[in-house]
């Protein structure tokens, strides 16, 4: 077995992070960016705009991704992220559902997506666990 390199601990335990973070600015960055798609799956029940809720949830992804990346607030973030992404279900729920006029392929991606979201917040709480601080 070779000598673990000096580090290589850290780096098994921030990659994941790192990975979580960044994908969590991709996506808050395409809410405020480009909003028309995200403000068409709002539930309608929400009180307020669709836009509204289109901005702040690119905002929390945002500030979310900032408290994964931070090893100091690593855990804090990591668990809202988890909440963020269970928090998002209704949306995704709601653009499967408004699909079903579309192609089977698309029916497809878009409900097959749903069930992406369990890794997405087991992710999350593993980022959670690993953090020390």
């Amino acid at each position: 077995m070779p000598p673990r390199r000096p580090g290589t601990s850290a780096l098994r335990t921030s990659a994941p992070a790192a990975t979580l973070a960044a994908l969590l600015t991709t996506t808050g960055v395409a809410h405020l960016a480009v909003p028309a798609p995200f403000d068409a799956i709002v539930p309608r029940s929400l009180p307020g705009t669709p836009r509204f809720w289109t901005v702040a949830s690119g905002v929390a992804e945002l500030v979310v991704a900032a408290t994964v990346a931070v090893p100091r607030t690593r855990r804090l973030g990591a668990a809202a992220a988890a909440g963020l992404f269970v928090g998002v279900f209704p949306a995704n729920v709601k653009m499967a559902r408004d699909w079903s006029h579309r192609s089977p392929a698309a029916r497809a991606v878009v409900w097959g997506r749903l069930p992406l979201q369990i890794p997405l917040v087991a992710w999350a709480l593993a980022v959670r666990r690993r953090s020390r601080v």
